[in-house]
């Protein structure tokens, strides 16, 4: 057996910042009636995506049939383009403010609890001894 097969494995992995999409074509769009908003939770009633995923990315398979309201985090060209000729809209959610949003909420939490701890009156005098290294 090879060297590089019996040694450990180590370093850095990027699959834990992986984002992994829910995917949904053109053709299964076809089941709601027109006019109907699409978003994340209707998906989700409907059964067409499950699981844990970060958004929803809609592909060109298939065609539509009727004008939708589409609210997706990617989308691609074909899908696009299919969509603005039966007449749908898409609308391009934005992640980016509920992580704003989300990062407020903790620096609200971290101010809160600073305001609830009690301010200690005496402060700690530094050591009037010398830290020396050993060697």
């Amino acid at each position: 057996m090879p060297l590089i097969r019996r040694l450990p494995k180590r370093g850095f992995n990027n699959a834990a910042f992986h984002n992994n999409y829910a995917i949904v074509n053109l053709s299964d769009l076809n089941e709601f009636k027109a006019g109907t908003v699409v978003n994340e939770q209707l998906l989700r009633e409907s059964k067409l995506i499950r699981g844990d995923a970060v958004g929803i990315k809609i592909l060109g398979d298939g065609e539509l049939k009727h004008p939708l309201k589409i609210e997706a985090d990617k989308v691609s060209e074909s899908a696009k383009a299919k969509i603005e000729k039966a007449g749908g809209t898409i609308t391009m959610r934005d992640r980016s403010a509920e992580k704003l949003a989300a990062s407020a909420e903790d620096v609200d939490q971290t101010a809160k609890e600073e305001t609830k701890r009690s301010p200690s009156k005496t402060k700690a005098k530094p050591s009037a001894k010398k830290k020396t290294s050993r060697k």
